[in-house]
């Protein structure tokens, strides 16, 4: 590791395994759901936030927050196990600037998340619900985008990705049908950043289909 605990901005550990000692944690512990969030009391340092909905196993987030040091980004995830691998490999790379939430994506954005509060959202590989029955599920639907667009500073991002043909149709059909976004280009440099479910597909010649939106 390049940089210790401490100069990272996280707490320092002792050679004891002491009660009175913290473990160094990356996992944000909500006391509310009902209060927003305040994402400058989440880092060490306040600069611009960027989100992920439903982080896998973090190989995105951690691989992002590394290659931007003037980021603080929030990676969200329900299922503890995935929160626990993604707060180990942060804490092994002395990430200050990457935390985590464990709740339901849906829920962050619609209650928790401040108003112009983020600079971009990144939405990867989501459940996609494939029968007809179910896709009342999907994350990304019309709904999605009017809280989006809420959260989001002005000229704030979405960006999605998916190897599911018929979600990414709803995908471009709800946010182009919102007339508070316009079409964006996703940056060759972000696009290099691989979820783990993308280097799964990519292996076996799956293709990834992706866009971006920005805020009027």
């Amino acid at each position: 590791m390049g940089r210790s605990m401490q100069s990272a901005g996280l707490p320092e550990m002792t050679a004891k395994d002491s009660p009175l000692v913290p473990r160094p944690t990356l996992i944000h512990r909500l006391t509310s759901i009902l209060e927003a969030l305040e994402p400058a009391g989440l880092f060490p340092r306040t600069q611009p936030l960027e989100v992920e909905l439903g982080s896998g196993d973090g190989s995105f987030a951690v691989d992002y927050a590394r290659l931007h040091p003037d980021r603080n980004f929030l990676a969200v995830e329900r299922l503890l196990g995935r929160l626990r691998k993604i707060e180990r490999k942060g804490l092994r790379a002395g990430l200050a600037n990457l935390r985590l939430v464990r709740i339901e994506a849906s829920y962050l954005v619609e209650f928790l998340l401040p108003r112009d509060s983020v600079q971009a959202v990144h939405v990867y590989f989501p459940d996609p619900w494939p029968k007809r029955k179910h896709r009342k599920n999907r994350l990304v639907n019309t709904r999605f985008t009017e809280l989006a667009h809420r959260v989001l500073a002005p000229a704030g991002l979405v960006y999605l990705r998916t190897d599911d043909e018929d979600y990414f149709a709803q995908m471009t059909s709800v946010f182009a049908a919102n007339c508070g976004f316009l079409l964006a280009e996703t940056p060759a440099e972000l696009s290099g950043i691989l979820t783990d479910f993308e280097k799964d597909f990519l292996a076996k010649g799956v293709t990834t289909l992706r866009a971006a939106y920005q805020r009027r």
